[in-house]
């Protein structure tokens, strides 16, 4: 959802009891919310200097104390009011799933008629209640470290995921912290530095660990390495490869059914190797493990392209998982999040081709997308200036040392300047130059721009400001909004009617779908003769064919509610034909070649 499209969500929808996730990538963009925020809602603010020491992670603590005070103040007030027909309280009820203990004893609450009896229930509510999570995310990649005054590297702990992460211990809120996009070593093994991620003497266990995974194999690695250091991992949320927002993790070909079929499969084998590893780490620390309080094994979650309650009813209940994720769909739900009006109405009024997986993240990964967005605007307006790229002026995403001993970013003007001349210095062809222009002129800011819808929103910066970067996930195409927050929990818990149509794909059939376009993308930059090429290729069209025949099993079983199981025979038809073609052209075209 982007650095700044979730950055006061707990705010606006934890004090209904709702989950949800800040990214704390960008430190300066907190800064500026927690200003705003803290004006609202009359809370002392003193800035702290963007050169201050340790300034990074200092922000990220006082941002992160401020939203859980103001959540805290927002929940109290709703705690303490009536169960009026249209009071906070009961709109906090309404918002449950049925499911809920909670909501399952107001609806009992609602038909009771004795008074002692309703005064008795309501007082159960009342202690029922609970803030939602304010959980946060780090981008475990996103890892810049600055040089010192002399110029020499900072220590590690300075590194900006390090610093984020210490950012997020020292902060008073009790949630979890969700590691993705990738394993870094440096930055796990620096968790072990806080007491907040292991367990108390009680079993409590303040600051927990989700990661986001790809497959079986990266949980089990991962979770491994964690578990030496005594570290559990609370949750493995598994997400879509391709079918999400934001940067898109190509899986080599391995779908989603293929991959939660594993987790089922294997689930119980996570606790049985990381277990007795935090147990011996305990032990020689001389700690007590209170392993009655630990879960027999960790949550199980899935996300990515989930569109209608029928897909979480078959995610539940045929894979098994313990719950389900959803992000862009809130982006079109203005309770939840801050998107700024002319993008919102991008959103709403974007068909399926205006959704498209791009190349323009400065880290060289795939990064989803809309088209025209203010930021792909502003960049258009800078190339035909001759002033091509960004001042950068945050710079999390300096990873590039073609041109520079320290690393810039590649959609910095500083890069696409050198690059520029680069190309047009080449002895390549026309075509090819013209083809190298185009990647390099793709790179955008994604630092700031990903925050400024945000800041338009909440009326901190003048919409005609621009330079707006979104980055939804190509479900939101079916989701036209924009949608209040009970029309959209009431279509996740489908209750009602849905708000997608009928004719939407399934979401296996749109994973299907992606896999095909980028595989084609693979296959047309590659040399098929390349033995490395070939066996990697070779691996993927293997990925890929066993995750169809498990498509084509789903698409013949029983349908849950509102489920287009139609749609995903035709992927894998598509796919499979696709896929046969893709191969056939290229043998002919080397062949032509030779």
């Amino acid at each position: 959802m982007g650095t700044g499209h979730s950055i006061d969500t707990p705010i606006r929808v934890a004090p209904f009891g709702i989950d949800s996730v800040i990214s704390i990538v960008d430190d300066l963009l907190v800064e500026r919310i927690r200003k705003h925020y803290s004006k609202e809602f009359e809370l002392p603010f003193t800035q702290i200097a963007r050169n201050a020491t340790d300034g990074r992670a200092q922000r990220i603590t006082a941002y992160l104390d401020t939203v859980h005070q103001i959540v805290q103040t927002r929940f109290e007030d709703i705690k303490n009011s009536s169960f009026a027909k249209d009071s906070a309280k009961t709109r906090f009820f309404e918002l449950l799933p049925d499911v809920s203990p909670a909501k399952v004893l107001w609806k009992q609450m609602l038909h009771e008629k004795n008074p002692g009896e309703i005064s008795r229930l309501q007082e159960m509510l009342t202690n029922m209640m609970k803030p939602g999570s304010i959980d946060v995310n780090i981008m475990s990649k996103v890892d810049f470290l600055a040089n010192d005054e002399t110029g020499q590297p900072m220590s590690s702990e300075f590194s900006d995921a390090c610093a984020a992460l210490r950012g997020y211990a020292e902060s008073v809120v009790d949630s979890a912290v969700v590691l993705s996009a990738g394993f870094n070593p440096r930055l796990y093994g620096y968790i072990s530095n806080f007491p907040q991620f292991y367990r108390d003497a009680s079993g409590h266990l303040r600051k927990k660990i989700i990661l986001k995974v790809s497959d079986f194999r990266s949980a089990l690695i991962q979770g491994k390495f964690l578990a030496k250091s005594g570290l559990e991992v609370a949750e493995f949320r598994i997400e879509s490869g391709l079918n999400c927002g934001g940067h898109a993790f190509y899986s080599d070909g391995r779908l989603l059914p293929a991959i939660l079929d594993e987790f089922r499969e294997k689930k119980s084998e996570l606790n049985a190797q990381f277990r007795p590893m935090i147990e011996a780490f305990y032990e020689k620390m001389g700690w007590e493990y209170a392993n009655e309080h630990a879960p027999k094994e960790p949550r199980i979650t899935v996300q990515g392209g989930i569109g209608i309650h029928g897909e979480t009813l078959r995610l539940l209940d045929e894979y098994q998982v313990d719950a389900t994720g959803w992000g862009s769909p809130f982006l079109v739900v203005p309770e939840a999040t801050p998107v700024d009006d002319p993008t919102m109405q991008q959103l709403i009024e974007g068909g399926e081709e205006d959704f498209y997986l791009s190349n323009v993240s400065p880290l060289g990964v795939p990064f989803n997308n809309i088209r025209n967005t203010g930021s792909h605007q502003w960049h258009c307006d800078r190339v035909e200036k001759d002033k091509p790229g960004s001042p950068c002026p945050k710079g999390f995403l300096k990873t590039n040392t073609e041109f520079t001993e320290n690393p810039i970013c590649t959609a910095s003007t500083e890069y696409q300047l050198l690059k520029l001349v680069q190309i047009a210095s080449s002895e390549a062809s026309e075509d090819e130059k013209q083809k190298q222009r185009e990647r390099t002129l793709d790179k955008a800011c994604l630092c700031d721009h990903l925050g400024n819808g945000s800041l338009i929103k909440l009326g901190i910066i003048n919409e005609t400001h621009g330079r707006q970067a979104i980055c939804p996930g190509p479900n939101l195409a079916w989701f036209k909004g924009p949608y209040s927050l009970k029309e959209m929990v009431n279509h996740i818990y489908g209750r009602g009617e849905s708000l997608t149509p009928a004719q939407r794909p399934h979401m296996f059939a749109k994973e299907i779908d992606m896999n095909v376009d980028y595989l084609q993308r693979i296959v047309a930059q590659s040399d098929l003769n390349e033995p490395k090429t070939k066996k990697y290729l070779g691996n993927v069209v293997k990925n890929m064919e066993e995750g169809l025949a498990l498509c084509e099993i789903l698409a013949q079983s029983k349908r849950y509610i509102d489920e287009n199981l139609e749609s995903i025979q035709l992927s894998v038809d598509k796919a499979r034909v696709a896929m046969r073609e893709l191969f056939e052209s290229q043998s002919q075209e080397e062949a032509t070649l030779v």
